[in-house]
């Protein structure tokens, strides 16, 4: 009985997502509104959906926990960046040019996007293999998170949650794509910004920590904002850009520019989207960095594991506990199927459809959705190995967004920008952020050479530094080949596509 509010809260999230599935997924009708939503969504329905799909329980769990065990209160500058840089910066850059190319050139995938400015099909089929295959061990690291939570405050089997989580992402996706998506999104922002607003208010009344007293003294502790030496510096940055300027080159973040309204919607999503991250990064990493009030150096459990006992720790009232699962899970599930969608809707239309040009709208979606029940079989499957959800994500985030965050942003602005620079600089960002996830792999075989298992825990260094790279790559190689001007990159400014 003691957990029978909990129960009862999961529940009823349960049964109102599957009701969203039903009822909004009636109104999809085409392709364009399975993957851009008609290309109708206003402010809050996209900054919402921006915001779920960006903080998930990865986040919570594994870069709170994890930023919090290495640096203290230091940690709360992930949240910060990720509020600054990867919400308001993004959106005030990126949001209402993306959304204009979108509109005028009827662009539904990123891949698409990419193919449209450069006038090549090999990237298009190239960035498709690529999200596809590099957003597994993403999806896999959502629901490690969430499985670590339910373990510890549920006391329920791993594989249990993971399957739950499975199966309500499926409906929300199965039943209609990005329109279903953005509706449950929006409940579970809601969700979401409720629930880490009482839960950093209780976590910080507990008796661990204390109140605002309690977190003043631990400042001046030797885990509060304890001296950092340059390593940790830099490693700590890494995480803040990663996490931060990552999510500009992420397909299934750039994908919810492509079904704003309008240009006044884009505009207003700047301030509702950074709210937002302010509140749920701000709020997650800053418990997370407590996290040395609750255990000591012996007492700490492992990485993945000390958000979830702090939470215990804290004795939360039941029909809190409720709430907080549901939040996990309404992070989790949106982030889920943000990435499902974006995979799978690139496979279908950018590779299938595009060698396949007969293939019928109605026989792209139900590829897609089959495509969706594969891709989330394969994370399942990821997600039972050995490997820290940190670096799972890392893997993801770096090789993805260093390939594609270069051509991608350079094109909304730098019109010089051509399709070898763009090919280069791919190409460099894909190599060098492959480093630690091919280290990861080969110490899976057994390898346990101290550089090669150095190299496997860098991946946020090696995404920045393929970031950076690949950026100047474009530029360098675009201006050395000017004689070639970017094909088509006129009609990609100016043109417009009547047919959706």
């Amino acid at each position: 009985m003691e957990k029978a509010g909990l129960w009862i809260t999961l529940a009823v999230y349960i049964v109102i997502m599957f009701a969203i599935g039903i009822i909004e997924g009636r109104k999809s009708k085409s392709i364009a509104d399975f993957t851009v939503g008609g290309r109708n969504a206003g402010a809050w329905l996209s900054a919402l959906s921006y915001g779920t799909a960006y903080f998930s329980a990865v986040m919570f769990v594994g870069y709170a926990g994890g930023t919090g065990l290495k640096y203290g209160l230091w940690g709360i500058l992930a949240g910060l960046g990720n509020c600054v840089f990867g919400s308001w910066l993004a959106w005030r850059v990126l949001a209402r040019r993306t959304r204009d190319a979108a509109s005028r050139l009827k662009l539904k995938t990123m891949p698409d996007f990419l193919e449209k400015r450069y006038s090549s099909k090999a990237m298009k089929t190239f960035a498709a293999i690529v999200i596809f295959i590099f957003l597994v061990p993403y999806s896999a690291s959502v629901y490690k998170g969430l499985a670590s939570v339910a373990d510890v405050l549920l006391e329920v089997d791993v594989n249990i949650c993971m399957i739950v989580i499975a199966v309500v992402s499926l409906v929300l996706l199965l039943f209609g794509g990005y329109l279903v998506q953005a509706k449950a999104d929006f409940v579970q922002g809601i969700v979401m910004m409720f629930g880490i607003t009482m839960l950093i208010i209780f976590v910080i009344r507990c008796d661990k920590v204390g109140g605002v007293a309690g977190i003043m003294e631990y400042a001046k502790s030797d885990w509060g904002f304890a001296p950092l030496e340059a390593k940790e510096w830099v490693a700590l940055l890494a995480t803040v850009l990663m996490t931060s300027f990552g999510t500009w080159g992420l397909p299934q973040m750039v994908q919810k520019y492509f079904g704003i309204k309008d240009d006044a919607q884009a505009k207003r999503g700047i301030s509702i989207s950074t709210f937002f991250a302010l509140l749920v990064a701000g709020g997650g990493y800053l418990i997370g960095s407590l996290c040395h009030s609750f255990f000591t150096d012996a007492e700490m459990p492992a990485q993945d594991y000390i958000v979830p006992n702090m939470l215990k720790a804290a004795h939360l009232p039941t029909i809190l506990l409720g709430i907080v699962m549901v939040l996990l899970i309404s992070a989790s599930v949106s982030t889920l199927c943000s990435v499902t969608l974006t995979a799978c809707s690139t496979l279908s239309i950018d590779l299938i459809r595009a060698k396949a040009k007969n293939m019928s709208e109605s026989k792209t979606s139900k590829l897609t959705k089959i495509f969706c029940a594969v891709f989330i079989v394969l994370s399942y499957i990821v997600a039972n190995t050995d490997t820290p959800i940190l670096d799972m994500m890392s893997y993801s985030w770096g090789i993805i967004s260093g390939s594609f965050l270069a051509p991608y942003v350079l094109a909304l602005y730098y019109k010089r920008l051509n399709k070898a620079g763009a090919w280069c600089g791919i190409l460099t960002g894909f190599a060098i952020a492959l480093v630690p996830a091919t280290a990861k792999v080969i110490t899976m075989f057994g390898s346990t050479n101290e550089t090669v298992v150095s190299l496997a825990g860098q991946g946020p260094t090696y995404a920045c530094i393929a970031m950076i790279s690949s950026l100047l790559v474009c530029v360098v190689i675009s201006e050395l080949t000017q004689k070639k001007a970017p094909a088509n990159s006129g009609f990609f400014y100016e043109g417009t596509i009547e047919k959706e």
